[in-house]
């Protein structure tokens, strides 16, 4: 999980747009392949929102409050979701929520325009 950790705080670092749709729905499924197979309630509703958001993404008619407001949502979730983390990973999830957040409240500033 460490290596799936980075890999995805390093491609959202260069903002949304630097990362190739194919690279986020593959990232995006491995994470949810990874979370629906825990059994674990919080990571089932991470996993959700991702198919949510895998769906906006792949609507046809990408809407930028829509995916914002699922980034921010999965910020929020994995912030959540930090609290029960292993200690070694705890804090690349914590910049993992608050980068989602970024993204998301971006978006949704960018569509209030």
């Amino acid at each position: 999980m460490n290596d799936l950790l980075h890999a995805t705080l390093s491609g959202l670092q260069n903002g949304l747009t630097s990362l190739p749709l194919g690279s986020a729905m593959d990232n995006t499924e491995t994470w949810q392949q990874q979370f629906l197979q825990s059994g674990q309630p919080e990571f089932q509703d991470i996993a959700r929102e991702m198919g949510n958001l895998q769906s906006l993404l792949t609507s046809g008619s990408l809407s930028a409050t829509a995916i914002g407001n699922s980034l921010a949502m999965l910020g929020d979730q994995t912030s959540q979701a930090s609290q029960h983390a292993p200690a070694d990973i705890k804090d690349d999830l914590l910049k993992l929520a608050d980068t989602l957040r970024r993204h998301g409240h971006e978006l949704l500033a960018h569509a209030a325009k």
